[in-house]
Order: structure tokens, then sequence, then C-alpha cells
């Protein structure tokens, strides 16, 4: 009985699973063909800056990133994380962002991508609307 309920288990957790699906879409670019990309470089905790900063120079990072044809928005410091990156990226340039990042910050950084878009008009405009 145990190896029957065993079985089931294992069979039905096995048929819901949902299929692994590539990555196609890139964000939707707005008027100007431009989307915005924000960043995180999180310092690996286990090196120096000192070293973190050799080991990006040798991995060429402050020659390859941003890429040509990429804007950047804000460059931040965030004590406690590393450093917070907006980009406009034209659509066209997102895979050189990528590649950038893969061949010259890992190592150095651990990174996280997110399609980000400017909220700060709406943000006033909704709090002005609120406090009349």
């Amino acid at each position: 009985m145990l190896k029957l309920l065993a079985a089931t288990l294992v069979a039905s957790a096995f048929f819901s699973m949902t299929p692994a699906r590539a990555q196609t879409a890139v964000p939707a670019p707005v008027g100007d063909g431009t989307f915005l990309l924000t960043i995180f470089l999180k310092h690996d905790e286990s090196k120096t800056l000192p070293q973190i900063n050799q080991q990006l120079k040798e991995q060429g990072y402050f020659k390859q990133f941003p890429p040509p044809g990429v804007e950047v928005v804000s460059w931040y410091v965030m004590m406690g994380i590393g450093q917070v990156v907006t980009l406009r990226v034209p659509a066209d340039k997102l895979r050189e962002v990528n590649r950038a990042i893969e061949s010259t910050a890992w190592g150095g950084y651990r990174t996280e991508f997110y399609p980000t878009y400017d909220y700060k008009a709406a943000a006033q405009k909704l709090r002005e609307e609120m406090n009349k």
C-alpha cells in the first residue's frame, strides 16, 4: 500500500510539472525602441574592494561595460549590496549587455536584472489626486 501511495505521488508530481521554456521575449520597447534595465551588481563579500576591482580590470569590465550605444541613466552604490545601474538599452543591444556582464563582471559581482520603468511622474500625479 505504501509503495502504491509513493508511486502515485511521484506520478502526480511528474505530470503536474510545467515544462521549462527558453526565454525568447525581449522586454517590449517603447516609442524610441529602448527600454530601461536595472542591474544589481552585488559585491562578492569574500573579496576586498581592491581584489574585486583587480579582477574586474583583468576581465576587461571597465572597457566593455556598458557596451557602446547603451546609455547609463543612473549608477549608484547601495551600501551593503553593491552597485545598482539603470541603463537605457536599445532592444537590439540586450544580448550585448548580457554578454558584457557574463564575460567581465561575474566573479567580482553576483548579478540580478530587472526591466524597469519610470514611475516618478505617475506617483506624483497620484499623490496630488489623493491629497485633494
